[in-house]
């Protein structure tokens, strides 16, 4: 071999022993690598796509809570003329209260043909609270989504505090008025978008925490 091709040969030898050891000085925290959480996302069929779906408890809540949480999901009809209608959504086993734009209970939530809704976050959105859950804050939840004629579709959950990416996605103090009897709600809906982007669960903004769709 000659000298040159040795004095190459030493320098991939050296740079290949120092790069692992930056990595393991940056630290391999999901905060150093810039690591985000992917968030759960499915679908029923080629109709209803469910992404974004974090189940959010109270700022400053860590490790095993008790207490009432939110469920943020965007969840887009894409049948071609069906109207979809949400009945029900649970973590673990218990059911959620339902709310429309205005923070009143209702039955359920309607989503057009074409458009999609997203449950949670600022005012003027649909919500689906549970007034009392176990969960391990950081850890996974049992989700489940039942609508009355697509059926019924469950998926594990990221649980998160409502700070920085969920700030404003946790419970609500303010108590929802009661319902009225049959009451629906069908939220200002948009264009269905079911690939939202990862990062925030606000579907309209880029950068959104969102897993793609199924």
């Amino acid at each position: 071999m000659s000298r040159s091709l040795r004095r190459g040969a030493a320098a991939a030898l050296v740079l290949a022993a120092i790069v692992p050891l930056s990595a393991c000085a940056a630290g391999n925290d999901a905060d150093t690598l810039q690591i985000k959480p992917d968030n759960a996302a499915t679908s029923i069929g080629n109709e209803v796509k469910l992404n974004n779906i974090v189940v959010v408890a109270p700022e400053g809540s860590a490790g095993e809570y008790s207490g009432p949480v939110a469920v943020t999901a965007n969840i887009a009809n894409t049948a071609p003329k069906d109207d979809l209608v949400l009945t029900s959504v649970k973590v673990g086993g218990t059911a959620a209260t339902l709310t429309d734009e205005n923070g009143a209970k209702v039955s359920e939530i309607t989503i057009k043909a074409g458009q999609s809704v997203l449950l949670g976050g600022k005012e003027g959105a649909a919500g689906a609270q549970v007034s009392g859950a176990k969960l391990s804050v950081g850890g996974y939840a049992d989700t489940t989504f039942t609508f009355k004629t697509a059926g019924e579709v469950s998926t594990p959950a990221n649980v998160q505090p409502a700070a920085g990416l969920y700030q404003g996605f946790g419970p609500q103090a303010k108590a929802a008025t009661s319902p009225t009897a049959g009451a629906t709600s069908s939220p200002g809906a948009s264009s269905p978008s079911p690939g939202a982007a990862t990062g925030s669960p606000s579907a309209p903004a880029s950068g959104s925490p969102s897993a793609s769709a199924h």
